[in-house]
């Protein structure tokens, strides 16, 4: 086996250095092999996988030396011959287990112009090992995602299949200008935990278009820190438009907000989105003590076929690093549109549970048409919204908004704001 240069981590903060030693760890993009791979990109070949390949290689991205064997990818299924990576600094922790976590497949950091194509090729995670681990409970530390690309900008990724992830399985994480086009993302729908698709964490300026995604979580989450170690950190996920998916999630939901969104979610614009034979289609979930804000958020042009429960914000989702949490830290919600509303099969259209401690503001629908299998009375649900129908919908409304005709009149103002109808027996 060949041994890499080994390379330092890189501090794209100085305040956050102390969580990210100066140790070097084993990266395996060593310069006699980026020359060999760029020599075998020169005869056409390049790492890859049957139909495909990559067309870049960058110092930076890092991709294990112990995976490549004669210009394929063999995953090593031992975790021991994975790289442990620190904690990422808006966590604190490992998503699953304290301390550090495993590194990812393909890693890059710190990188400009960026580009992973693949001509509808398939970078394979081979997750099943680790899912069986997972579940076993035989993993000491967090599972790392198939892709991840952290304090980078100008990405683009198109043309190129991501199945069977480990963990999460493209997570951009700090970046900026990012381009996902033309992706297909595939887990299969149940016993693959948390195998998210696409997880923007503290992006701007941000597109995701034209993929498939069927997973075993969320298709996409859009994240930025956990608890009070993303309220430190700072740095909020925005300007991020999302047009011209269709997607499937039986365990999690379509497009998701949350629940790590302590740094802020703001300007996101979800259009043109297919949802299918899923749990839920979009979803806004956070808790007490995530603190951060999830505001000016606009939905346009959804359809939901075959989905339990269509539109989704959950302020009660209690999950948290450590007893270091702020209760006190509640988040804001606020300014959230619905528009154009669409679909078949629906068990419960919305579902919006807010509390006393976390009221959702100014939440409005217009052009709502969603066929039921449930004729209940309480099928669109609230608790502690206020908010604005514009014309009429169907469903429907809860009693919890006000009612506008066409032209934006006034026609009936809610004296029921506080009131809940939620139920989670249907």
């Amino acid at each position: 086996m060949p041994s890499g240069r080994l390379h330092r981590w890189k501090h794209p903060r100085q305040q956050h250095k102390d969580l990210y030693p100066p140790n070097p760890i084993p990266s395996v993009a060593s310069t006699s092999n980026i020359r060999r791979l760029q020599r075998l990109q020169n005869r056409r070949f390049g790492l890859r996988q049957p139909a495909g390949h990559f067309r870049q290689f960058l110092e930076g991205l890092i991709i294990d030396e112990r995976c490549y064997k004669r210009n394929q990818l063999h995953l090593p299924m031992d975790e021991k011959y994975w790289p442990l990576m620190p904690p990422l600094p808006s966590y604190g922790h490992g998503r699953e287990h304290p301390g550090p976590r495993y590194g990812s497949l393909i890693h890059g950091q710190n990188l400009k112009d960026v580009v992973i194509t693949g001509h509808n090729g398939t970078i394979n995670g081979q997750g099943q090992t680790w899912w069986k681990k997972y579940r076993q409970k035989l993993l000491n530390h967090t599972r790392g995602p198939l892709v991840q690309i952290m304090w980078s900008s100008d990405i683009l990724i198109y043309n190129v299949t991501l199945r069977d992830s480990p963990f999460w399985t493209l997570h951009p994480y700090d970046c900026k200008n990012i381009t996902i086009r033309n992706v297909t993302i595939l887990a299969p729908i149940f016993e693959a935990p948390n195998t998210d698709g696409i997880d923007p964490d503290s992006c701007e300026d941000m597109v995701i278009e034209n993929c498939y995604i069927s997973v075993g979580d969320d298709a996409i989450a859009i994240k930025s820190g956990w608890d009070q170690y993303g309220i430190a950190y700072g740095r909020p996920s925005v300007n991020i438009l999302i047009r011209n998916l269709v997607v499937r999630s039986m365990v999690s939901a379509g497009v998701s907000i949350g629940s790590e969104m302590s740094g802020g979610v703001s300007n996101i614009t979800v259009e043109n989105l297919h949802v299918w034979n899923s749990r839920r289609a979009v979803r806004i979930k956070t808790a007490p003590g995530r603190g951060g804000y999830v505001r000016h958020i606009t939905y346009r042009n959804l359809t939901f076929d075959n989905v339990r429960v269509g539109i989704v914000i959950k302020t009660d989702y209690n999950e948290h690093p450590d007893d270091g949490f702020d209760p006190k830290a509640t988040p804001v919600l606020e300014d959230i549109s619905y528009t154009s509303i669409h679909g078949e099969g629906v068990r419960v259209p919305v579902r919006i549970h807010g509390s006393q401690e976390i009221p959702i503001r100014n939440v409005t629908f217009r052009d709502m048409s969603v066929g039921i299998t449930y004729k209940k009375k309480h099928i669109f649900q609230c608790a502690y919204v206020v908010g604005r129908v514009t014309g009429t919908i169907f469903p429907a409304p809860c009693e919890n908004l006000d009612l506008y005709d066409e032209h934006e009149q006034l026609v009936k103002r809610s004296a029921s704001q506080n009131v809940s109808d939620i139920d989670y027996d249907f």
